[in-house]
């Protein structure tokens, strides 16, 4: 295993951290965890040098912690790092803080959490948290031991990221989504560069966007092929990561037994500033590549939104351009499936009035057949 330091705080941590938010399951019931197989993986991750474990208080429906309480007693509590998060969308007073914190350490049998992070923070969840004294509460709970570090997870802007960062001296970390497709998502690279310049360890979750990225499609595939260097989809895009020095440690939520022994090998082989400047012009054109098979130039600026038909128009281009840009056909029918049936491509009355609105001018009433046509499946 390799190691890396962590921000401003004095410790080395493994370059892959073990997330806890998509063991593997039973029956198809995401409440129900496998316990053996997932003890079994997460213990040997931890045997082989893993030493950064996150979990959070609505994982597994709640089991998650519980799991990985369980997971940490005989002496492997003391092997790692063990970073939650606070449910900050349960927080209506000020009371909840300390009532929910309470609730995960019993989860968790620990008497301390060693990185405790805001859960998901946007703009408007910031803000109402601030306004309850979170910052006054977490310095308190930091101050009596309970608590070690401090940080947030995060899903909004890079303004709404900033303005976080900035509003606190006391943060450690931060976890973002990042990986070599999203450099201009939410907080993206100009994020990760701005924490980390403030001296926070950097900790990435979804490098392969949800598992979008492991098994491309044959345009995308070729490009990977075209390396002198075989690399799986994964372990290039996992490298790409580690090789920025501003990345602390890559969360992975493995559900079997081989990605741990696959994500190891890839660790294991993890170095900063490895990559040639020919392999970080693959990546390019992989990004490239990927970017030219979006059906949609959706940009999700949502001003088709609200449609007088309730239909999520946003949500259906992000479901067919998933489609054709990460060959993930059967994943965006089981989302489509699921969507509620007044917010379907088919439930589309042609009335026009998003196109209206549309930056991009895109003909949403002729697409949404095709929509429709492709998700709904046979």
């Amino acid at each position: 295993m390799q190691y890396r330091p962590f921000g401003k705080v004095d410790f080395r941590v493994s370059a892959l951290g073990f997330g806890c938010m998509r063991l593997p399951i039973l029956n198809g019931d995401y409440a129900q965890i496998d316990e053996p197989e997932a003890l079994h993986m997460l213990r040997h991750a931890i045997d082989c040098g893993v030493n950064y474990v996150d979990t959070a208080y609505g994982y597994h429906r709640g089991n998650s912690e519980r799991f990985v309480g369980r997971v940490l007693l005989d002496g492997y509590r003391q092997k790692v790092a063990l970073a939650t998060k606070l449910p900050v969308w349960l927080v209506k007073e000020p009371a909840d803080f300390e009532r929910l914190f309470t609730e995960q350490l019993g989860r968790l049998q620990t008497e301390h959490i060693d990185f405790y992070l805001l859960h998901a923070l946007g703009a408007k969840s910031w803000h109402t948290v601030y306004d309850l004294g979170v910052l006054d509460w977490i310095e308190k709970t930091r101050l009596s031991g309970r608590i070690h570090h401090i940080g947030f997870s995060f899903h909004d802007t890079f303004d709404a990221f900033k303005e976080i960062v900035d509003a606190y001296e006391g943060w450690d970390f931060a976890q973002i989504q990042y990986n070599y497709m999203d450099i201009h998502e939410q907080a993206g690279t100009a994020g990760l560069k701005y924490a980390a310049q403030r001296g926070m360890a950097m900790v990435v979750m979804e490098p392969l966007l949800g598992g979008k990225l492991v098994r491309p499609p044959e345009a995308v595939q070729a490009l990977w092929d075209s390396a002198p260097l075989h690399r799986s989809p994964a372990d290039w895009a996992l490298q790409w990561l580690w090789n920025q020095p501003e990345v602390s440690v890559v969360l992975s939520g493995m559900s079997a037994y081989q990605q741990v022994e696959e994500n190891l090998v890839s660790a294991g082989a993890s170095a900063t500033s490895q990559l040639s400047p020919a392999d970080l012009a693959l990546v390019e054109k992989v990004r490239a590549k990927t970017q030219e098979l979006c059906a949609v130039p959706c940009t999700h600026c949502d001003y088709c939104q609200p449609c007088p038909n309730k239909i999520n128009i946003p949500r259906l281009f992000e479901l067919y351009n998933n489609a054709s840009m990460y060959n993930t056909l059967d994943e965006s029918r089981r989302e489509y499936a699921r969507m509620p049936m007044e917010e379907r491509a088919d439930m589309c009355l042609d009335c026009d009035e998003c196109e209206d609105k549309c930056p991009q001018h895109i003909p949403i009433s002729v697409w949404m057949p095709q929509v429709h046509e492709a998700l709904r499946g046979r």
